[in-house]
């Protein structure tokens, strides 16, 4: 915890308030302003373009992307160099399979070498990631690279009927509310991003009417977040018999994998089907839902290729993000595991379609008063010393972290990681750290992040 995080959090709610909503303004002043607009409108200029049209465009900024690789990044000259090819070997999404995959351990062993000389260390933006297997990674990025990226999500979001400066329902995994706070409000306002972040943390039994009255009282007509936080509060209210006294509009989620019996108790709920999209800050790879319910890959986002799992069915997905020049990802391998299929869409937008995302379903963590927490991932964003962790769960308040170590993992990686984890679950939850060589993957050659022995109740009531 940074000094900063640490006062913030001694500061009354009214401060909180106006420190989210300073944070939100800078947020959104970065994401929204300059190039935005006509990269949104160049995204949706391209929506309902031709097959042949997307894949010559992607192809195009392809073929770009890599003589910038080979000319301004020292790890990718080398590799080349090593493989025998030149960029005129690279034409099409198709001719990357002659190039090796890139590992996310290569990135955290690499990584100065991976940062183009071409972009200034002052246009650089540090950007970091957990992914679904934990290990954490650090990378820089540019401005028009997060605008372009914010771009294809307004993108698919307009499709649906939302438009920016609508009032959102966050239910995500800020931490912006105390773990020992125990009365109202859970929550925190970001007034110029209109939103109300509700903490993950405090979704207990007891606390969850709070959070209704909330939303009962401000009326968001947009609800966002992860599935799992979204479904357990759909639980509640349909185990109390709760009415929101209102009509949600629109509800989205993101980050996790939505499960089918999720969208059912949202939808259930809310009265409104959720829809999802698959997306990852190292931008290699975007999946959008449409209007019928069909995940389309967004082909002039990124290069993606889909790799048959060599442990299992499925695919791998293997994506290239040609819009960030700071630290160019060539055929990086995002550790996902999707289904593919070849079913046409009636929507006429042309990407392929995802049929489900395998590789991203999680438990929840239980804490010792019932509150259950998913997506807990976050406490390894910076943990790049770290090459995977999973989190095993047998007995509510108590949580064994099992973690492969880098070659540079050293205690003071391992004190960070228990002081991260306990922002999360706080000072009442056991935390054990046990090391091991590797993980178990199932025979799919999924890696599960949460491992829980402990039966949901709630959730799968309401869901059969």
């Amino acid at each position: 915890m940074t000094d900063l995080e640490a006062l913030y959090l001694k500061l009354p709610v009214s401060l909180q308030n106006v420190i989210c909503s300073i944070e939100g303004w800078r947020i959104q002043r970065s994401r929204f302003s300059g190039a935005f607009a006509a990269l949104l409108r160049e995204a949706e200029s391209r929506t309902f373009w031709s097959v042949e049209q997307v894949q010559a465009y992607r192809d195009q900024r392809l073929r770009a992307f890599i003589r910038h690789c080979i000319s301004t990044v020292p790890f990718y000259r080398r590799r080349f160099q090593e493989c025998g090819i030149s960029p005129d070997d690279i034409q099409t999404l198709a001719d990357l399979q002659r190039l090796p995959i890139l590992t996310k351990e290569e990135v955290q062993d690499h990584y100065p070498e991976l940062v183009s000389e071409a972009v200034p260390k002052r246009q650089q933006i540090i950007a970091h990631t957990s992914g679904t297997t934990g290990g954490g990674l650090r990378f820089a990025t540019t401005l028009r690279a997060i605008q372009e990226q914010w771009a294809i999500w307004w993108r698919y979001r307009r499709w649906h009927g939302l438009q920016p400066g609508t009032w959102c329902g966050y239910f995500g995994g800020r931490s912006v509310v105390p773990l020992s706070q125990t009365r109202p409000p859970f929550w925190r306002y970001n007034i110029p991003g209109k939103q109300i972040i509700f903490s993950a943390y405090h979704m207990s039994p007891t606390n969850m009417g709070y959070y209704v009255d909330e939303l009962r009282r401000r009326r968001p007509p947009w609800l966002h977040g992860y599935p799992s936080l979204l479904a357990l509060l759909a639980a509640y209210i349909l185990e109390s018999g709760t009415d929101l006294g209102y009509k949600v509009r629109w509800v989205t989620t993101g980050t996790e994998n939505l499960l089918p019996h999720q969208a059912d108790v949202i939808e259930r709920a809310f009265g409104v089907r959720p829809k999802q999209h698959y997306s990852m800050a190292e931008a290699v790879a975007n999946f959008s839902e449409c209007e019928y319910g069909a995940l389309h890959v967004d082909e002039d986002f990124a290069a993606v290729e889909f790799i048959p799992n060599p442990d299992g069915p499925g695919f791998r997905v293997i994506g290239t993000n040609f819009t960030n020049l700071a630290t160019p990802l060539l055929r990086y391998d995002v550790q996902d595991i999707v289904t593919v299929t070849d079913a046409e869409c009636p929507c006429g937008r042309p990407g392929r379609l995802v049929a489900s995302i395998d590789g991203r379903c999680e438990d929840y963590v239980i804490l010792k008063n019932g509150a259950r927490l998913g997506r807990m991932d976050h406490i390894f964003k910076d943990m790049v010393n770290i090459r995977e962790a999973q989190i095993y769960q047998k007995t509510p308040g108590e949580i064994i972290i099992r973690v492969v170590r880098g070659s540079r993992y050293t205690e003071t990686d391992e004190r960070a990681l228990i002081r991260e984890a306990r922002k999360r679950v706080g000072d009442d939850t056991e935390i054990l750290i046990e090391y091991v060589d590797r993980l178990e993957r199932s025979r799919a050659g999924k890696l599960r992040f949460v491992i829980s022995e402990i039966e949901h109740g709630q959730l799968e009531r309401i869901a059969s």
